[in-house]
């Protein structure tokens, strides 16, 4: 005999309460495995959007770290040009440093003009400073509040006395167009 065939023959043998009751118990063992294969899918496409978001995640955790860095430069740069009065200028920056040396030559150059900018341009001679004078230039020039721009620097130790030193800069103060004042 073969297996359906026994099955068949001992369902025929049963009583029909236990009849009933069997097919109870199997409905409810078919339902639960229906209900079980629905909730795998479900769980197994969450564990895809899951994936997918991570992944996005680590796309985006450097943009952020990137924005975040750009945003604060952005900020003081706009907090320097709030700072920045109309009579500025390269000579009156390097006149409040207090760093004067044995001379001080002031030329003014051409700016040029940035996205939104003006640049308000000068080459800096400054002969006889120490090298902790220079030092103490160039930290007042780029922690000041004015959105300064040091293009080029030069600095040289002098011949005639080897504790002092020669310094040129091409310095350019930025000033914003007259167009994108506020």
């Amino acid at each position: 005999m073969r297996p359906l065939e026994i099955i068949r023959d001992q369902w025929q043998d049963l009583d029909s309460k236990t009849r009933l009751w069997c097919g109870y118990a199997l409905i409810a063992l078919l339902a639960t495995a229906v209900g079980w294969s629905a909730l795998d899918a479900k769980v197994q496409a969450l564990e895809k959007k899951r994936t997918a978001r991570e992944a996005v995640l680590k796309e985006l955790l450097p943009l952020k770290v990137t924005y975040l860095a750009a945003r604060q430069s952005s900020e003081q740069l706009k907090g320097r040009l709030a700072s920045l009065r109309p009579d500025d200028s390269p000579a009156k920056i390097i006149e409040d440093t207090g760093i004067k040396g044995k001379s001080v030559k002031i030329v003014p150059l051409k700016g040029e003009e940035r996205s939104g900018f003006i640049e308000d341009a000068a080459d800096i001679r400054i002969e006889g400073l120490t090298l902790n004078e220079a030092v103490n230039l160039f930290y007042r020039l780029e922690k000041g509040g004015r959105p300064l721009v040091i293009k080029k620097s030069n600095l040289r130790v002098r011949f005639d006395d080897p504790s002092r030193c020669d310094l040129s800069l091409n310095m350019a103060l930025l000033k914003p167009a007259p167009g994108q004042a506020k």
